[in-house]
């Protein structure tokens, strides 16, 4: 793994982890989509990749049949859980901060965002 790799891996960790604190979210819609486009996973890779970040409790039974399948790097998912752990503890603070309203409306902006890019600038 490169320098430049493990910088886009604990960064996007940290950003997943900043909107997981803030509104909810954070391997779905910020990790997946960084893994494609930033690092050229595939799409199964990616998934069980980010699913590898969770593993326990909740992402154990889903890791196991990626791992099977050898679509999982927990080398990448340790470091994804680095700048999680942060970024969770950032974002819930900030999201804290915030009104309800606000917080309701980044959430949404952001998934409108991402309905927007998956609907008409993917090309595959």
């Amino acid at each position: 793994m490169t320098t430049e790799t493990i910088i886009i891996i604990i960064l996007t960790g940290l950003a997943a982890g900043i909107l997981g604190g803030m509104v909810g979210i954070g391997g779905g819609i910020i990790i997946v989509p960084a893994l494609v486009y930033f690092l050229a996973f595939s799409q199964h890779q990616a998934q069980g990749t980010s699913l590898a970040l969770m593993l326990f409790p909740v992402g154990i039974l889903g890791v196991i049949n990626y791992y099977k399948k050898g679509y999982v790097d927990f080398r990448y998912a340790g470091l994804l859980a680095i700048g999680f752990v942060v970024g969770s503890y950032l974002g819930s603070k900030f999201s804290l901060s915030l009104p309800q309203l606000t917080v309701k409306r980044i959430f949404a902006v952001l998934m409108l965002i991402v309905a927007f890019k998956m609907l008409f600038i993917d090309k595959k």
